[in-house]
C-alpha cells in the first residue's frame, strides 16, 4: 500500500514538474530572444493575407504586407500605424491599447507565462492563453524547439486574426530606421 501510494505521488510530481519545465524551457528560450524576422501568414474571417515582419524587443515591429493595398504596419515602441500605401489610408494607435502591446512586450509577455500553465495543443505546439488590456491574446510555441510560431487575437472590429509564423530568424542585424513611424501621404 505505501508503495502504490509513493508511485502516486511521484507520477503527480512528475507531471506538474513537467508543466514547469516547459514554461521554463519556453521563457528560458525567449529570454535570449533580441529580434525575430519571419514571414507570416494572417487569416481574417476567411480572408488570407501575408507578409514579412522583424519584431525587435522591446514594442517594435515593421510588417509588409504582400497584397494589392501594400498595408504596413510600424510600432516605435509607443505608437502603432497602420498604412495602406495604396490607398494612402493611416491609422495611428497607441500601442498599449492594441493586442500588439502584449505580443511586443517581451518582459510582460514572461511575467504572464510565468503565472500560466501551458496547454498542450494536437501534439504540435503549446498554448498560453491570456488577457491585457481587455484583449484576449492566444500565444502559440513549438512543441520542440519552443520558438513563437503565431498568436490569435481580435482586431478593433471584433473579427478573429490569427497570425501564423513561419521562416523565422532570431538575433539577425537590423537596421533601427525601419522602426520610425510612417508619415501620411
Amino acid at each position: 500500500m505505501i508503495k502504490k501510494i509513493f508511485l502516486f505521488f511521484f507520477l503527480f510530481s512528475f507531471n506538474g514538474y513537467s508543466y514547469a519545465s516547459v514554461e521554463n524551457k519556453i521563457i528560458n528560450n525567449f529570454k535570449k530572444i533580441n529580434n525575430i524576422s519571419f514571414n507570416f501568414k494572417q487569416i481574417i474571417n476567411e480572408k488570407t493575407e501575408e507578409g514579412n515582419c522583424i519584431i525587435q524587443y522591446p514594442k517594435k515591429i515593421n510588417c509588409k504586407y504582400n497584397n494589392l493595398k501594400k498595408k504596413l504596419i510600424v510600432s516605435n515602441g509607443n505608437s502603432l500605424v497602420i498604412k495602406n500605401q495604396a490607398s494612402k489610408g493611416y491609422f495611428t494607435y497607441p500601442l498599449e491599447q492594441t493586442p500588439l502591446g502584449l505580443i511586443l512586450d517581451k518582459e510582460l509577455l514572461i511575467q504572464k507565462i510565468k503565472k500560466l500553465k501551458a496547454e498542450f495543443i494536437n501534439e504540435k505546439y503549446y498554448l498560453f492563453s491570456m488577457k491585457n488590456n481587455d484583449n484576449i491574446i492566444n500565444i502559440f510555441f513549438d512543441k520542440n524547439s519552443y520558438d513563437l510560431i503565431g498568436w490569435q487575437t481580435e482586431d478593433i472590429y471584433q473579427n478573429l486574426v490569427v497570425t501564423y509564423i513561419f521562416n523565422a530568424k532570431k538575433n539577425s542585424n537590423i537596421n533601427n530606421k525601419i522602426f520610425k513611424l510612417p508619415q501620411p501621404d
